[in-house]
């Protein structure tokens, strides 16, 4: 069967690997679409320390149920649209005894730690598989982006009465201000692309600031009324959007970081006892999660098709990865389609 293979940074090409067989307690899945994400635009750079290459990218999944083993629950059944939970858990270490699988210390990420779903079928444990009812296989590759951000919002318990700032309008900085939105807060989204900023509109945000030709700390203490952000989600990972982060949220606030920074960052660290701020992580994303984007996708009220940017076959994938590189701005997900 068909797979794509980033062999080397800015080298990718189309493999033929063994489809594999059902086994008991698994689900095999036929693969219709999968999303390109940021690690794998730092995998194909060469950029993403946790990969090695050569490397078979691909978690963000619109599947098709293909056959059921023995041992798996009757509910699934075969022709089924799904999607896939593409994160492992060891059950032992802190993350997992206190319940927060997403952290788990020795997580494996389809596409990062161990080779993806970019390939015409997966045989995957059936308590991975994500039954979707009502959305095409199209829409379920816009399920697992779209929870990380939603688990972001979860992971400062945001409210009605509170201001929150998104830094990056990408998909997992989309998912924040829909999930921040949903929870009737006030939204800020701040970007540096007037079109992503437009489409953050769509999805919820009262209020966008360009941060390429907008003071941004003087936007925001107008919006809120010189308080600042009661909550501040980083959702790029740069060192500028980091130090923006600290210095927009409000004393009391909660910074919530899902970016990682490629090199270190300077902080004034006075603001975080000044303020005395809450800093906290932000990693993959909870079962609960991926139900509250399904959810919210099933209401039909997400501008889908403007999250798209290109369906690519996997002959394509290298040509559409490098036009992303040349202009990472302008894409949301690029999807390939098996």
């Amino acid at each position: 069967m068909k797979a794509v293979q980033i062999t080397q940074p800015s080298e990718m090409k189309v493999i033929d690997i063994d489809k594999p067989t059902i086994e008991d307690g698994k689900i095999l899945v036929r693969i219709k679409y999968v999303g390109f994400c940021g690690s794998d635009l730092n995998t194909f750079l060469g950029k993403n320390p946790m990969v090695k290459m050569p490397i078979i990218p691909g978690h963000e999944v619109g599947a098709v149920i293909e056959e059921v083993g023995n041992g798996v629950p009757a509910d699934f059944k075969p022709g089924m649209n799904v999607t896939l939970n593409p994160y492992t858990s060891c059950g032992n270490c802190s993350s997992c005894r206190n319940g927060r699988v997403n952290a788990c210390q020795f997580n494996e990420t389809f596409g990062v730690q161990r080779d993806g779903v970019m390939c015409e079928y997966a045989l995957v444990p059936w308590e991975k598989v994500i039954p979707v009812h009502h959305l095409s296989a199209r829409e379920c590759a816009l399920i697992e982006p779209m929870s990380v951000g939603f688990h972001a919002v979860s992971r400062c318990d945001v409210t009605d009465n509170e201001t929150v700032m998104v830094i990056g309008c990408g998909m997992i900085g989309m998912g924040a201000i829909v999930r921040a939105s949903l929870r009737g807060a006030i939204v800020i989204a701040v970007d540096i692309d007037d079109e992503k900023l437009e489409l953050a509109k769509k999805c919820g945000a009262a209020f966008t600031i360009n941060s390429k030709t907008e003071d941004v700390h003087e936007a925001v203490q107008r919006i809120t009324e010189n308080m600042g952000a009661n909550v501040v989600i980083e959702a790029v990972g740069s060192p500028a959007t980091y130090v923006m982060a600290v210095n927009e949220a409000a004393f009391t606030g909660r910074v919530v970081c899902i970016g990682y920074a490629k090199s270190e960052v300077a902080f004034q660290t006075k603001f975080f006892v000044q303020k005395e701020l809450d800093i906290r992580g932000s990693r993959n994303a909870m079962p609960n999660d991926f139900r509250a984007v399904i959810h919210y996708l099933e209401q039909c009220n997400c501008p889908v098709e403007s999250l798209i940017s290109a369906v690519v076959k996997p002959e394509e994938a290298v040509d559409a990865m490098k036009k992303w590189v040349e202009d990472p701005g302008k894409v949301f997900r690029i999807l390939v389609e098996f």
